[in-house]
């Protein structure tokens, strides 16, 4: 109770006080109210200005500002009204043992991975840190849970006979066009689907794709990519502007749902396991650095914006390790 009444205290000077002296007025509450008793009027009960709702939408609202897709933005809400609801308490009330077990409960009541639990760990500090950063509240209670460490596993790679029988066995020449400018290019399946013919420079070999957080970027393909995309755009019929549309009538622009369908039933048939459209970018990013291709390039080319995440998708080959060892050391 009396903790209660000294965050309720802090958190309503926040606009009238800096950090240093919120800190301070902290210490003499405590000190003063230390051998104090309080007792709970339940007649009288002041509410926080703005609700869990109110506040959670403001976060979102800003998040959309700076350019977070759709999608990501349902996650984060999801996410956080999730722990909201679980917690039951305002947002303002909500301590670090708040968080510690909703996590806890929710990992063990899931059965997921610690990486799906620092995933939520990392919205929730994104969502308290701005609460702290617009003085809603005074400290974030997620600054004390640290990220969560989790057994890295080397994510699988096709190989390049695995690519050529996806390419021997496509049945239509848009399929090998997707593949190839997915092999080739090493871009998302969101950013491809989203390509327009006028984007793509066969002069170059190169398009500009769109990517998280509408970031724009150029992207580069093969000869044998430029073959196979100029022999699928020669024999359509329509005029839809989108690169990749769809086999039947009326040809609308191909959705992504309908590459990974196409892809999964490939490998299905081909008896390739986990082939989906992102395992086409992991390669890419795998064979360029075993190749040498400096990793700040790599970055780059995949359009990351944290080194960090490239060598998370960049898993560098066993083999070559021990040659480079023999060569250079050995």
């Amino acid at each position: 109770m009396k903790e209660q009444i000294i965050l309720n205290i802090t958190q309503e000077m926040l606009p009238y006080l800096d950090n240093a002296q919120l800190l301070q007025l902290q210490k003499v509450l405590e000190r003063n109210l230390w051998n104090v008793e309080i007792t709970e009027n339940s007649d009288k009960a002041d509410t926080p200005e703005l609700g869990n709702g109110e506040l959670l939408t403001a976060f979102i609202n800003a998040k959309r500002i700076e350019g977070c897709s759709e999608k990501t933005l349902k996650y984060y809400q999801s996410t956080i009204n999730k722990m909201l609801s679980d917690t039951d308490k305002h947002i303002t009330h909500i301590t670090t043992d708040d968080l510690r077990e909703y996590l806890a409960e929710y990992q063990k009541d899931n059965a997921c991975s610690k990486g799906n639990i620092d995933n939520i760990r990392r919205i929730l500090s994104s969502f308290f840190s701005w609460l702290e950063d617009e003085d809603y509240i005074l400290k974030s209670p997620v600054r004390r849970i640290h990220k969560i460490k989790s057994a890295k596993t080397v994510k699988e790679t096709y190989t390049d006979e695995a690519l050529e029988r996806m390419r021997d066995n496509c049945e239509n020449l848009r399929d090998l066009a997707i593949i190839d400018m997915l092999a080739s290019t090493g871009m998302r399946v969101g950013e491809l689907v989203g390509l327009n013919r006028g984007d793509v420079d066969f002069e170059s070999r190169e398009c500009i794709v769109f990517g998280k957080g509408s970031k724009e970027r150029p992207v580069y393909f093969d000869a044998r990519t430029k073959i196979h995309l100029k022999n699928y755009l020669d024999s359509r019929t329509d005029d839809d502007p989108a690169l990749f549309v769809s086999l039947l009538k009326p040809h609308c622009r191909l959705k992504i749902s309908g590459v990974e369908i196409r892809l999964r039933e490939l490998g299905r048939k081909l008896g390739i396991t986990k082939v989906h459209p992102h395992k086409f970018r992991r390669t890419l990013a795998t064979r360029a650095i075993d190749k040498g291709m400096p990793i700040e390039q790599v970055q780059k080319l995949l359009g990351h914006s944290k080194i960090d995440t490239t060598m998370q998708y960049a898993m560098v080959d066993q083999n070559n390790v021990k040659l480079s060892h023999r060569k250079y050391i050995g």
